[in-house]
């Protein structure tokens, strides 16, 4: 008790300036790094390295833990397909498990098209109509996200499978914007609340990947190949840089 009233004493005639900077230099050298000390490097700069997500440097950083999703549940790739924009994941996991492939695009003249038309009021698709459907980031273009989901559970056959995939932490799309528009980036909890409108809570399946390292480096528009492997492959849960959803339409489901 002596000792803590002498320190408090002595604590009282030090002038506040100096406090203030006995303060400061306890933080400085209690953090690690100390504050200041921090280097930047190449990234200490007001524009990214590539504002096309890394695609002029390699592989995108997002497309690598998309492709690991797709291939962990390739198996649900079969029968009849359908992929937006492109059907160049379904050729890639596929593999011989597809009978029949679709593609829809938004807007007509896409040469590699099948059906053209808007998620949110797809009335001319039938329904029960695919064993799965391939959504990789497409949902955040999109602004009425519950009439798209509903379109996606009519239009699954009983039984059927989406995968999709949206972005939790990513830059703007500025060529989407200019066309559609780019409205959203997601949480697991906020896109499991959304799918677990539309699909039984027990057929939705939530994943994220990401952690601290990746999320900048991809916001700096890096490729994979200028990580390592061990870099990427950790997870952490409060970087949640892709969100991952499996979702299966209900055996009995009309």
């Amino acid at each position: 008790m002596r000792s803590g009233l002498i320190s408090k004493r002595l604590i009282a005639v030090i002038p506040l300036a100096a406090r203030r900077w006995l303060r400061r230099r306890w933080e400085y050298l209690t953090c690690w790094p100390p504050v200041g000390a921090v280097r930047f490097g190449n990234l200490r700069r007001l524009a990214p390295v590539s504002r096309t997500f890394g695609l002029d440097r390699g592989a995108c950083i997002d497309r690598y833990y998309i492709e690991a999703f797709l291939s962990r549940y390739a198996a649900d790739i079969r029968g009849h397909v359908l992929e937006i924009g492109d059907d160049s994941y379904t050729r890639k996991f596929g593999a011989g498990r597809v009978a029949q492939s679709d593609v829809l695009h938004l807007q007509a003249g896409n040469p590699t098209a099948t059906l053209t038309g808007d998620l949110t009021s797809a009335t001319h698709i039938p329904s029960d109509t695919f064993d799965c459907i391939i959504l990789t980031q497409t949902l955040q273009f999109i602004y009425d996200v519950r009439a798209a989901l509903s379109h996606l559970h009519r239009i699954l056959k009983p039984g059927g499978i989406l995968l999709a995939t949206i972005p939790g932490i990513s830059q703007i799309s500025r060529y989407d914007m200019e066309r559609w528009g780019d409205y959203w980036r997601f949480t697991t909890l906020s896109t499991r609340r959304l799918f677990e409108e539309i699909f039984p809570k027990s057929n939705v399946t939530v994943q994220a990947y990401g952690n601290v390292l990746t999320a900048i480096a991809f916001l700096e528009g890096l490729a994979v190949k200028e990580l390592k492997r061990e870099e990427i492959d950790h997870l952490d849960a409060d970087y949640e840089l892709i969100i991952t959803v499996r979702a299966k339409k209900p055996e009995g489901a009309l």
